[in-house]
C-alpha cells in the first residue's frame, strides 16, 4: 500500500511554496545525518524512548547519529514537519542505511529477532 499524501495538482498554487517550504530545513538536516550514518535516531526531550533506543545501540556497541528536536513544551511545530515527512506518527524515528525501522519497541524486537545486524550487513 502506498501512503497518501496530497499532490500538488490538489494545492492551490498561491499556497504550494508554503506547503513545499514549512519546516523543510529540519527535514534536510534529517536527510542529511541518514546519508552519512548507519543508524540515526530522531528523538526530542524529556520523551523516555529515544533514550531507550540510544540505550540498546550502545549495549551493542554501535554507533549512532542522534538527533533531538525540541521536548513536549517546544518545537511540536517542527517536529510535526518530519512526521509529515516519514509518516511516521513519534519519536523517536529510527532509521537504519536510510530505511525507516520504527521507533524504539519497533527496534528492540528487530534486535531480539535477530534481524536488526542483518540490516547492518
Amino acid at each position: 500500500m502506498t501512503r497518501q499524501i496530497l499532490k500538488n495538482k490538489d494545492i492551490h498554487p498561491a499556497v504550494q511554496a508554503t506547503v513545499n517550504e514549512n519546516h523543510a530545513d529540519i527535514v534536510t538536516e534529517v536527510q542529511e545525518a541518514i546519508a552519512s550514518n548507519q543508524i540515526v535516531i530522531v528523538g526530542m526531550a524529556q520523551n523516555p524512548a529515544p533514550k531507550k533506543a540510544r540505550k540498546q545501540l550502545d549495549e551493542l556497541g554501535l554507533n549512532y547519529a542522534y538527533l533531538e528536536y525540541g521536548s513536549y513544551f517546544k518545537l511540536w511545530r517542527r517536529r510535526n514537519a518530519l512526521k509529515m515527512w516519514s509518516g511516521w506518527p513519534s519519536f523517536p524515528m529510527i532509521f537504519v542505511k536510510g530505511v525507516l525501522i520504527g521507533g524504539s519497541s519497533d527496534m528492540r524486537a528487530l534486535i531480539e529477532a535477530g534481524e536488526f545486524h542483518k540490516l547492518l550487513d
